[in-house]
């Protein structure tokens, strides 16, 4: 590979400094060092400070504390050979230690979107935590932050809950209302003898679909979204405190059968009907979208069915969050799972009886820098989310959760292709459980799927972007330098093919079929897609720069940045017709992008430990992985000797 020459990279000259702090502006030492093995430890200074800014900066021990703490606990080691029932059993185990690790403020938890989420965050990174992230999923956010969500004047009893004497599960999808749950079919309809509702499963497609409501993990009681029936009227859906089950076993009109177990994430979903379940008044869920008064008489804010709907499930939004969380944890275990296997597997040598890392090689280092860029990318994308989740108002509510779904959509798409990587790279012993890879791309399945598919609210945030978003969020004129090296230049390119895919959407939408809403969507449906996919990768750049502009340390920010450009050029790569005909690039500079591209992942291999040991991963869980230690998988009854 030619290099490119050093003066085009100033900021890196002190990224390739020697031990003693001296600039080294020859790349040779570096690449030679690689080949033969001595790739370069990680730098404590460095990787401190990116965890710094990586996990929540001034607020890292409070948010990600707690759970680093608890995913030492030895619970969480990979247990071989487990039936499905103790499989099924296992997360609800794990529920109990993380309302321990709260001091059993299970309210405070549901509360908090950035504790709930920075739980998911880390809880997926550990053996069987794509099943404990669903269950807490469900019981701390959808379950109990709906029922806090929804006081009234009298506070309701939550001790069985918060205590988990009772779990709590939450039934909205139906067997034939997923994505267009709005239209489900449960209904509640109000009795005024009794001032009461009876809860009923008209027909079999109206059974509540995955829901986890068998009698594992002990009695449950669940939040169940129903159509409210006032003398036979439809007044939209809303949510009805139903209990499920006791000690006994499920109560009367409760119906349950155990769907087949779903692999990545364990759990006991089921089908759930109910045959007409008498609930008392207190069941139903209000607030200002609805409050019901004594003659049945319904009061709304929101005279809109659909809003009513939307209000109900509010929740669903920070389920989009924690999603995301979830498998921004799983790519970064991933991520250095595979890295430190790199380091440790060895492989002949250019010279004969040589060993040299697997690492070494440009086919292996260069797919996991790109991995590791994005990771980084997505991290920070999360953050920046969450934190304008947390600041929004009702002004710009509407704006924020198309952002959160936004993310969540390009996030957990991320992952999947990430975790997908770092299982190939660590070859077959990727594929044991044992080693942890294997399970993270099946777990992230189920987060693209969760809290709304990614395609289908991706197609909602696009449509209301056609029109209603500036894509030409670029600064005006030639991109800054027209330069290939700086990231900013870089991401006003990006910013430039946003606007280039907006306009052909609204131009598709302009000419499509007349007096056919769906067949002019059609027409506009792919350029407008395409523009969220970019509006999305433009949003986490943003991040990246924010979050290196940050940083204290310059060779923390220079590194930063350079792992963000990375990034960024490697997300344009695609687009470079476009930015050449509108004469945003030249052709020179299309033609040396791959060689550019080249020289960043050169001078970031030496550095790919610090980028990793940044993500703090405890040693007990490091230790626990034979490939992240230089070991193998162990024997199938290494597990059971290992007790006698």
């Amino acid at each position: 590979m030619t290099l490119l020459r050093t003066q085009e990279f100033p900021a890196l000259l002190t990224l390739t400094a020697d031990p003693g702090g001296r600039p080294s502006g020859d790349p040779a030492p570096v690449i030679e060092d690689l080949t033969r093995g001595r790739a370069r430890t990680p730098h404590p200074a460095v990787a401190d400070e990116l965890a710094h800014l990586l996990f929540d900066r001034d607020d890292r021990a409070r948010l990600h504390g707690p759970w680093r703490k608890l995913i030492c606990d030895e619970t969480f080691r990979h247990r071989p050979g487990l039936s499905p029932e103790d499989l099924t059993a296992l997360p609800y185990e794990r529920l109990r230690l993380v309302n321990g690790a709260v001091g059993g403020d299970a309210e405070g938890l549901a509360r908090d979107p950035a504790l709930l989420a920075s739980l998911h965050e880390w809880a997926a990174v550990v053996d069987g935590g794509g099943s404990l992230c669903t269950v807490a999923s469900i019981h701390y956010n959808l379950f109990l932050g709906s029922l806090l969500d929804h006081e009234g004047g009298e506070r309701r009893d939550l001790s069985d809950f918060v205590s988990l004497r009772r779990t709590g599960t939450f039934l909205c999808t139906e067997l034939q209302h997923g994505n267009d749950a709005s239209a489900l079919e449960t209904t509640a309809a109000f009795d005024p003898r009794t001032g009461g509702f009876v809860l009923h499963t008209p027909h079999p497609g109206a059974q509540k679909f995955m829901p986890n409501t068998s009698t594992t993990g002990g009695p449950k009681s669940a939040v169940v979204a129903a159509r409210l029936l006032i003398e036979g009227q439809d007044q939209g859906v809303f949510l009805f405190l139903t209990p499920l089950s006791d000690e006994r076993g499920l109560l009367p009109g409760v119906r349950v059968r155990r769907l087949p177990l779903r692999r990545g994430a364990p759990v006991d979903h089921c089908l759930t009907s109910f045959d007409r379940v008498l609930l008392g008044r207190e069941a139903l869920l209000e607030a200002e979208h609805g409050r019901l008064s004594a003659d049945g008489t319904l009061h709304s804010t929101l005279g809109n069915r659909r809003k009513r709907f939307l209000r109900s499930i509010g929740r669903v939004t920070v389920g989009k969050l924690c999603m995301s969380a979830a498998a921004v944890g799983a790519s970064r275990a991933a991520v250095a799972l595979a890295v430190r296997y790199g380091h440790h597997r060895l492989v002949s040598g250019p010279r004969s009886g040589e060993r040299v890392p697997v690492n070494a090689h440009r086919s292996h280092h260069g797919r996991l820098l790109h991995s590791l860029a994005t990771v980084y990318a997505m991290t920070f994308l999360h953050r920046r989310v969450l934190s304008r989740f947390l600041g929004h108002t009702d002004g710009d509510r509407a704006d924020t959760e198309r952002l959160v779904a936004v993310a969540k959509g390009w996030i957990t798409w991320q992952a999947r292709d990430i975790t997908l990587e770092c299982r190939e790279r660590c070859g077959a012993q990727g594929l044991f459980s044992v080693n942890a890879l294997s399970d993270f791309p099946e777990y992230v399945e189920g987060t693209i799927t969760a809290e709304g598919d990614n395609l289908v609210i991706w197609v909602k945030a696009a449509a209301e972007m056609v029109f209603g978003h500036d894509g030409a969020d670029a600064a005006p004129g030639p991109p800054r330098a027209s330069s290939l090296t700086d990231p900013r230049s870089v991401r006003d390119l990006l910013a430039r093919v946003e606007a280039v895919w907006q306009e052909r959407a609204r131009a598709a939408l302009r000419r499509g079929p007349s007096k056919d809403p769906v067949g002019r969507w059609n027409t506009a449906c792919p350029a407008a897609l395409e523009m969220v996919s970019v509006h999305a990768v433009l949003q986490a750049a943003d991040a990246f720069l924010a979050a290196a502009a940050q940083a204290a340390g310059p060779r923390t920010r220079e590194l930063l940045e350079q792992t963000c450009l990375l990034f960024l050029l490697q997300r344009i790569a695609p687009y470079t017709g476009d930015l050449l005909a509108d004469g945003h690039l030249s052709d020179a500079q299309v033609r040396r992008l791959p060689e550019v591209r080249e020289a960043v992942v050169a001078r970031l291999v030496p550095h790919m430990m610090t980028l990793v040991e940044a993500f703090d991963l405890p040693a007990e869980f490091l230790d626990a992985i034979p490939i992240a230690t230089g070991g193998c998988v162990p024997p199938a009854d290494h597990a059971a000797g290992a007790g006698r």
